[in-house]
């Protein structure tokens, strides 16, 4: 048995019925069986025929409606998708027990083989960064474009902030936590995973606030959701500690797709520290930094995302410049209306910025849009 690799842990027979998994107004859910895996994949119907087609992965403890704020800010670039990695979400756990980096990189790349859309644009945020880290990395050919949001890469110093979840990872943690935060109401857990998350949680709407509420009460009913959780934070401790051709960084080393990293100045479980390292691993890179953003910026600061993705489809030469109106333009007051986000090309050898001076302040944005109704749920990052 290798390192990223746990024992196998057979599937729940029977699951409790549940609250069903909350859907946003234009999404549609379906589930796509694969050998050993059986994924929950939210969609939207494409703006048009002939859309390259991309895939959304979630972090920890999240769930595919975490990309649900940007997901129509990118409807008029790319057929988007949004899995719920095995025991997450909507989708129930793998056969094998596997909730490794490398079990969960297995089950995106079955399913992308299996969807016969070809090369993807591909964007992962926290665990699902990692995740689809390694997917480019082993198979090239199936990513057309990487974007990593605050992506789970091993770090040496990990922030008191982020022991947390790495406890989730220690054996007997997990059941203890359970028995101690038994009384805790899903209000105050998901206030706690915002604090943890948002760089400023009170930029959270009331609806988004009880959409994540809801997931929280739907997932606790779940006999699986804590060893999922456990299960994937060890993925993750595992994952820090392999060297040699398995390490993280030297599969970030060995991605040939051009790569967007976005990092947020308020992030508690990434460090903002290793937005230059991580700039300078990747061979194609371009590094967009948001100071006041935290763990999700693709829900905080979703219309700067868009705008950055966008940007990097003319950088590549898949979207000619002045096209098309910006991502947002439309989405009215509060919004950034597609401002231009300041994202900084990085020469690998050279590890200096090639990009315009002052690259990482969000600028226009200052006032962001949150994804108001998309759901956090219970994602604690990493």
């Amino acid at each position: 048995m290798s390192s990223t690799e746990l024992p196998f842990v057979p599937p729940a027979n029977v699951l409790p019925r549940v609250t069903p998994v909350g859907v946003e107004e234009g999404e549609r859910l379906r589930s796509v069986e694969l050998p050993g895996i059986t994924l929950s994949v939210r969609s939207r119907p494409p703006a048009r025929e002939g859309l390259p087609p991309a895939l959304y992965v979630h972090g920890l403890g999240g769930s595919s409606r975490n990309w649900s704020a940007l997901m129509p800010l990118l409807d008029g670039l790319v057929d988007g998708e949004a899995v719920d990695l095995p025991g997450f979400g909507d989708s129930p756990p793998p056969d094998d027990g596997d909730y490794s980096v490398t079990g969960h990189a297995r089950a995106v790349i079955r399913l992308l083989d299996a969807s016969g859309r070809g090369a993807v644009h591909l964007m992962g945020n926290s665990l699902g960064g990692a995740v689809t880290t390694r997917v480019a990395a082993l198979r090239p050919d199936l990513v057309r474009t990487l974007t990593l949001v605050s992506p789970a890469l091993p770090e040496l110093r990990v922030q008191r902030t982020a022991l947390p979840t790495g406890l989730l990872a220690v054996p007997g943690v997990t059941a203890l936590f359970t028995r101690l935060t038994r009384e805790w109401t899903a209000e105050q857990r998901v206030r706690g995973v915002m604090a943890l998350c948002y760089g400023d949680p009170g930029r959270v709407t009331d609806e988004g606030f009880r959409n994540a509420v809801e997931e929280m009460e739907r997932r606790l009913q779940l006999p699986y959701f804590w060893d999922a959780m456990s299960r994937s934070a060890r993925g993750i401790v595992d994952a820090y500690t392999l060297g040699g051709q398995h390490s993280l960084w030297r599969q970030a080393e060995r991605v040939l797709a051009p790569t967007l990293l976005i990092y947020g100045g308020r992030d508690q479980l990434v460090g903002f520290r290793m937005a230059r390292r991580a700039a300078r691993a990747f061979r194609d890179s371009r590094l967009l930094t948001l100071p006041d953003a935290g763990h999700v910026a693709m829900m905080e600061y979703p219309e700067t995302v868009a705008t950055a993705f966008r940007e990097l489809l003319v950088d590549t030469g898949e979207l000619e410049a002045g096209s098309m109106k910006e991502p947002g333009a439309d989405a009215g007051a509060g919004g950034d209306g597609g401002a231009r986000t300041g994202v900084e090309r990085v020469d690998r050898a050279r590890g200096t910025g090639t990009g315009a001076p002052g690259a990482g302040a969000v600028g226009g944005a200052s006032r962001p849009e949150t994804g108001g109704g998309a759901s956090f749920g219970a994602s604690t990052g990493g």
